[in-house]
C-alpha cells in the first residue's frame, strides 16, 4: 500500500497551527465553564472535526499512514467524544434537576 507524500508549504503549516490553537482555546474555555451547554457542544464538535480530518487523511486522501503520529490524535478524539457524550447526559440530568428545584 503506497501513500502519496505531499509537501506542506508555510501557509498550510500556519493554518493547521492556528486551527490547533483555536481548538485548544475552545477546549480550555469549556474546561473552565463546563456547564455552558453551547460551549460544550462547540467543544464536542471540535473533536468530531479532528476525528473526521484525520480519518479522511488516512482513508480517503491517503496522505497519512496509520502510524503512532496519526493514531494518537485519532485515539484522543475518539475517547474525548465518548467522554463528552457521557458528560452531556450528566449535564442534561443536572439541568433537569435544577429546573425542578426552581419550580
Amino acid at each position: 500500500c503506497s501513500f502519496l507524500l505531499y509537501a506542506v508549504n508555510g501557509l498550510q503549516a500556519r493554518t493547521f497551527g492556528v486551527w490547533t490553537l483555536l481548538s485548544s482555546v475552545i477546549r480550555c474555555l469549556c474546561a473552565i465553564d463546563i456547564r455552558n451547554r453551547t460551549l460544550y457542544h462547540i467543544t464536542l464538535f471540535t473533536f468530531f472535526l479532528a476525528l473526521a480530518h484525520f480519518l479522511s487523511e488516512v482513508f480517503i486522501y491517503h496522505t497519512a499512514a496509520l502510524t503512532v503520529g496519526v493514531m494518537a490524535p485519532l485515539m484522543v478524539a475518539s475517547f474525548s467524544i465518548m467522554g463528552m457524550l457521557i458528560g452531556l447526559q450528566y449535564l442534561e440530568v443536572e439541568a433537569l434537576s435544577q429546573n425542578k428545584k426552581k419550580n
